[in-house]
């Protein structure tokens, strides 16, 4: 009820938007040639043309606005949906313009792209709150479906939360019930404790209950046959909200299998197509950077060698995917031999190790260009949390709860720890908690948006030494 009752929602909103791309494109045509800011210097060029064109603009945004995070939120207010609305529209008109160059000889207006844009932005963001009023009447906040819900202590609270949390469900949350008969007529979350666990079908009845919500806590489990027992003769919805919601962490699902329900306490969300589309962006992102960066590592290679006695690269055994550890490539900052006298250590401000040029090296980041071969290789990824050293995760992973939930994703040359200021020797339970964030979060956006921002915000940093 509740995940299908939401894509519901999500669909109606992604196919009014697709209608939008139509609408606005047409729109963008007319106010180009017909209603112009600009005159028309070259001919008004055939509608048909731009028909056509309409094609590739519905499988571009077909494609980008879920990938944009457009849907993750749907029912956000105006304010809220204000710059997914126009991440999308953008990042949709730039696939668009460069889609166009591959159609020549024909040159089509920048001008109906640059209406389009607005157009398209304008609509999305009236449409949702028109489509929220419409939604509202069909399933009413508070005048829906009256739930109860069986607990009430902290899971049950948070259910009856959730649920306030998604008004686009249209549920009405009546009350609870207690398995301890001396909270009756108390008030949790606001609402009031109508009676105890014997009490159900009495409840039920009197109070027109259509959906029961079975929030129990693992010490309270030997009561759900009496529950259950109590519901056997009423027309009601029946759902379990399992006690697990304190084991779960990184990607937790419910899915059937065969019939039977599975519970994953944690996962990974980069399978199937996410998993492709992410090593696809960092084959072909590495590819780019290695040729754009490649005169400036031939400059660094030969600096390296000229200023110190040793090899122009450092190989360090870091540890990557799945705990699996590789050899991570780097410009040799440090005279050969060095660590032999520390062992493996962080590096400090002021490290005497360094050599001139590797003291430059490491507070411009410009050390680790080499690691774009492991992110060919696979074995690091564009964007992940920094690889650390098996030696030094040994200490980490008993200090540092879910530390080595970062390891269920490759390394990344940059990351959004790194970009918050959470790199060098910084607060290592503030940078596993970004680390975190982002592999819950992860989606291809999110990783374009670190990689946009690593230049800005990532590269130079005080605790990069």
């Amino acid at each position: 009820m509740f995940q299908q009752r939401l894509k519901f929602f999500r669909s109606i909103l992604y196919l009014g938007d697709l209608v939008l791309v139509g609408l606005a494109w047409f729109g963008a045509y007319f106010l180009r040639f017909y209603l112009p800011i600009l005159p028309v210097t070259k001919g008004i060029p055939p509608l048909g043309l731009y028909s056509m064109l309409l094609l590739l603009m519905l499988a571009d945004f077909a494609v980008v606005m879920p990938l944009s995070g457009l849907y993750r939120r749907p029912w956000a207010g105006t304010g809220r949906a204000l710059w997914p609305v126009l991440r999308a529209a953008l990042v949709g008109v730039v696939v668009a313009v460069t889609l166009t160059w591959f159609l020549r000889p024909y040159d089509f207006s920048r001008l109906v792209f640059l209406h389009f844009f607005v157009l398209l932005a304008a609509g999305m963001l009236v449409y949702r709150p028109v489509l929220r009023r419409f939604w509202r009447r069909a399933y009413p906040e508070n005048a829906g479906e009256r739930v109860l819900i069986v607990g009430s202590a902290e899971l049950a609270e948070q259910v009856a939360q959730n649920i306030k949390k998604n008004p686009v469900l249209g549920l009405s949350v009546v009350g609870f019930l207690s398995r301890d008969e001396a909270k009756v007529g108390r008030r949790v979350a606001g609402l009031r404790v109508l009676g105890s666990f014997a009490q159900v079908a009495q409840i039920v009845a009197q109070r027109h209950i259509q959906v029961v919500i079975i929030a129990l806590p693992l010490s309270a489990h030997d009561d759900l046959p009496l529950v259950l027992e109590g519901l056997s003769q009423e027309l009601v919805d029946v759902r379990i909200v399992p006690d697990l919601y304190r084991f779960m962490s990184l990607g937790s699902t419910v899915e059937s299998f065969e019939g039977m329900p599975i519970i994953g306490l944690r996962g990974n969300r980069l399978e199937g197509w996410p998993r492709v589309l992410k090593r696809a962006m960092d084959v072909a992102g590495s590819l780019l950077f290695l040729t754009l960066f490649s005169p400036l590592m031939a400059l660094i290679a030969l600096g390296v060698k000229l200023s110190s006695p040793g090899p122009v690269l450092y190989r360090q055994r870091r540890m990557g995917l799945d705990g699996v550890d590789f050899q991570m490539l780097k410009f040799r900052t440090m005279r050969v031999g060095a660590e032999s006298e520390t062992g493996p250590v962080w590096a400090s401000p002021d490290d005497p190790r360094r050599t001139r040029l590797g003291a430059i090296l490491r507070r411009t980041s410009l050390d680790e260009l080499p690691q774009f071969f492991n992110v060919l290789s696979g074995e690091m990824s564009l964007v992940g949390p920094r690889p650390e050293r098996p030696e030094l995760i040994a200490s980490f992973r008993s200090q540092i709860p879910g530390y080595m939930l970062r390891h269920m994703v490759k390394a990344g040359i940059t990351g959004w720890a790194q970009i918050n200021g959470w790199r060098g020797n910084t607060d290592l339970n503030k940078r596993i908690e970004h680390d975190l964030y982002y592999i819950e979060n992860w989606s291809l956006w999110f990783d374009i948006k670190i990689i946009l921002l690593t230049p800005f915000r990532g590269l130079i940093s005080p605790n990069a030494y």
